[in-house]
């Protein structure tokens, strides 16, 4: 699905930029970074999906994802002006856990990231955390709200995806923009915090 966004005027960035951030959105496999991408994006998203084979479902936990037929194989990639001189860029990176190595070296170079989670296999969402701290990356953890998915208070998300009190915790729904953009702002606000912070702070 294309973005809404998307449009011939968006294509070129104006002069006035001056700063890009790049952020990641991450997260295990089918748990919506293609579809937060491109609920976000101002361009026409690159997408490097690819269906999906008997050979990948040996290598793949395809458990609750038996409607999916894509997946993304390398990354998404998308682009949000904020304002005359600032711009983001959005890269979505593959979920199974074979592409680690690929995760640690789209972290170079990145501002943060966004972890998407689903509360039907939170577990899931480990492997992808430890490699952002390993690589020092903060992050902000969206809860991609599925039809069916159990609810469960923020604590005991907190709890269970054992979360520093400061990480910020939202619930999204990666189809809708504005939700997407709630997200957004809660991952760039925690990161404008830390970038702010005094020495004695940090320490």
């Amino acid at each position: 699905m294309d973005s809404a966004l998307a449009s011939e005027q968006a294509v070129y960035l104006p002069g006035s930029v001056r700063t890009a951030v790049k952020l990641l959105v991450v997260g295990h496999f089918a748990v919506g970074k293609t579809t937060f991408v491109g609920s976000l994006s101002e361009i026409r998203p690159l997408r490097t999906e690819e269906t999906m084979t008997q050979a990948g479902a040996l290598v793949d936990d395809l458990a609750g994802t038996e409607q999916k037929t894509t997946t993304t194989v390398a990354m998404d990639f998308g682009r949000l002006t904020l304002s005359d001189s600032l711009v983001l860029y959005l890269f979505g990176a593959p979920g199974q856990h074979r592409f680690t190595r690929l995760w640690k070296d789209m972290t170079q170079g990145a501002l943060g990231a966004l972890v998407l989670a689903d509360t039907r296999r939170l577990e899931q969402s480990f492997p992808v955390m430890s490699v952002l701290e390993e690589q020092g990356l903060p992050y902000a953890v969206a809860v991609n709200r599925f039809e069916g998915s159990p609810v469960f208070a923020e604590e005991e998300i907190r709890e269970a995806l054992d979360l520093l009190p400061e990480t910020p915790l939202v619930v999204c729904d990666a189809r809708n923009r504005i939700s997407s953009t709630r997200a957004l702002i809660a991952l760039v606000q925690y990161l404008q915090a830390l970038h702010t912070r005094t020495p004695q702070e940090k320490a």
